[in-house]
């Protein structure tokens, strides 16, 4: 199960309440989804996209990495963009056992959709047979110019 701890949890709900309740006009509180989840697979529609979910989300550059190399490599594939994410994410050694990987993905119009994954054990780089990113992970990260 993932939880939020309890202290983001209440930051959310008193924020929710002054708006509901209360009908103030404060900006709803985005609680630090990265006390939840130690990787994220955002669906790498565009840099715009990306660019939008890192500052929302308060995400450091390493977080994105995996969704910024995707679009990269493979440009935007849509929703399999997710789980050229996750390999991308296993490829570089990243994931440990217990680790919360959560896939944010977006359709057309108003159509948000996730999953969320928790590691049974970590993954090895030796186990990369049929991993998208096998014999080119070293090449990356490249530097992208903005």
């Amino acid at each position: 199960m993932v939880n939020l701890p309890l202290s983001e949890q209440i930051l959310f709900l008193i924020s929710l309440v002054k708006r509901k309740m209360f009908k103030l006009k404060v900006k709803p509180y985005i609680p630090d989804f990265k006390l939840a989840f130690e990787h994220f697979c955002i669906h790498a529609g565009g840099r715009a996209v990306l660019d939008e979910m890192q500052k929302n989300l308060d995400l450091k550059d390493w977080h994105m990495e995996p969704s910024r190399m995707t679009l990269h490599r493979f440009g935007n594939t849509s929703s399999s963009s997710l789980w050229y994410e996750m390999a991308y994410t296993e490829a570089k050694g990243r994931v440990k056992a217990g680790d919360r990987l959560w896939q944010i993905a977006f359709g057309s119009g108003f159509k948000c959709n996730s999953a969320v994954w928790k590691a049974l054990r970590a993954v090895s780089t030796e186990e990369m047979t049929g991993n998208a990113w096998a014999g080119s992970i070293e090449d990356y990260p490249v530097k992208i110019v903005q």
